[in-house]
């Protein structure tokens, strides 16, 4: 994996998972996404898994053939675990079909090999004003959880939050005043089959990362949002 952070100076630039493994593209394209990002670049498909479920990124490209994991199926997978940031397929097969089935994945976009740099370009600003545009941010206290990064903003550093986690505080955080049982929790944002133990283990996890503010005991009741 090779990361590119800006400049000293530059402001914050957006994040981008890069999951390409031709080794001519894919130095390339590090070398010019670098100017407007801040490029992670995975080869493989089972790389490019672990960094999207693990750091938060505003912006994919990512290769239809890659080793490890199929381009498709690594699309399918971060929305099935919740990731709701754009995604632009790159691809050497242009037909209809191969068209269609990357974007029932959940890609935003579809750009056939050989293409233009600077159509790349365009392609991933449009994506990103698109995704502003619609991007949700809830309050929580002097935090902000963004519902489509999965990703918790106002400390010292981002935090990103595992599926499970962010759907238990969004739930939460839309609702700051109701104090919620733990049979509510667990049918609301977890799967059926997870047992009672789950919310507290969740409310664990929350209260490791953001503090033990961020969800409120209501003793013999249950929880609700807390004030961090």
């Amino acid at each position: 994996m090779t990361t590119v952070e800006p400049s000293a100076g530059l402001p914050d630039l957006p994040r981008l998972l890069l999951v390409e493994d031709d080794p001519d593209l894919a130095p390339l394209l590090l070398e010019v996404l670098s100017g407007d990002y801040r490029v992670s670049l995975a080869v493989d498909g089972h790389r490019g898994l672990h960094l999207g479920l693990t750091t938060p990124f505003e912006v994919m490209v990512i290769d239809r053939g890659l080793p490890g994991i199929e381009g498709v199926d690594l699309v399918g997978r971060f929305r099935r675990s919740g990731l709701r940031m754009p995604v632009l397929l790159l691809t050497a097969r242009g037909t209809l079909a191969d068209r269609i089935d990357g974007l029932d994945a959940g890609a935003e976009d579809y750009l056939v090999k050989p293409f233009e740099i600077d159509e790349l370009l365009a392609r991933l600003r449009a994506l990103l004003r698109r995704h502003s545009d619609s991007a949700e941010l809830l309050p929580i206290g002097s935090y902000r959880l963004s519902v489509a990064t999965r990703t918790v903003t106002g400390g010292p550093e981002p935090v990103a939050l595992s599926g499970r986690e962010a759907a238990l505080l969004e739930l939460l955080a839309r609702r700051p005043g109701k104090v919620w049982t733990r049979p509510e929790l667990l049918a609301s944002a977890f799967d059926a089959g997870d047992g009672a133990g789950t919310v507290d283990t969740y409310v664990y996890y929350l209260r490791r990362k953001l503090g033990r503010g961020v969800v409120r005991t209501v003793h013999g009741l249950g929880y609700q949002l807390g004030a961090v």
